[in-house]
């Protein structure tokens, strides 16, 4: 098997642009605040939900949902937008972000907004028969979208702590530089020559 040519470290591309620098930061804060309000809502608000009464749920997940429609679905085009961006500007892992938060877009709309709906319904109502069974799937999805969030995020942050390393050159890099440094080089092995 012949050898593989020696990569050239990460390091020596060009230092970024201040537009790369301000999208990047953009993504980065709000796929961060994305990231963190699934987050929270994963590790604070189901548990809340699943201890309180029914009829208290529902009624608070009802005006919940109202107030994070606008701000929610805010943070998503925000962060996919800027990742993409990003992706185009530099041609990083920004893309993979861009592709998670769409994702986290795509489960919110298509899994946890028609089951909002029917939540809507019971606040008003009574809630059907089979409600534990859809309240556990709108669980499913919040926490598959949660997942996909977080991971875009932490996929920017390395991103972000990468550049800098990058900029401070591999002498001075950390673990970021490292890890970046790690992933560029086995991307860089699978691909068939």
């Amino acid at each position: 098997m012949p050898a593989r040519p020696e990569l050239a470290p990460p390091c020596t591309r060009p230092p970024q642009t201040a537009r790369v620098r301000l999208i990047q930061g953009l993504s980065l804060l709000s796929t961060g605040l994305l990231a963190g309000a699934f987050g929270y809502g994963a590790l604070n608000l189901v548990p809340t939900f699943n201890s309180v009464p029914i009829g208290m749920r529902l009624d608070f997940h009802t005006e919940l949902m109202r107030m994070n429609g606008i701000t929610v679905q805010g943070a998503m085009a925000v962060s996919t937008l800027s990742s993409l961006t990003l992706a185009v500007l530099t041609r990083a892992l920004a893309g993979a972000a861009c592709t998670l938060t769409l994702a986290s877009f795509l489960i919110t709309r298509f899994g946890n907004v028609p089951i909002n709906g029917r939540i809507k319904q019971w606040a008003a109502t009574a809630p059907s028969a089979g409600h534990a069974e859809i309240l556990r799937r709108w669980e499913l999805f919040n926490n598959a979208r949660t997942l996909t969030a977080v991971a875009a995020f932490v996929i920017l942050a390395v991103l972000a702590l990468g550049s800098t390393a990058s900029a401070a050159g591999p002498a001075n890099a950390g673990p970021a530089y490292l890890v970046r440094d790690q992933i560029v080089r086995a991307a860089a092995m699978a691909v068939p020559r």
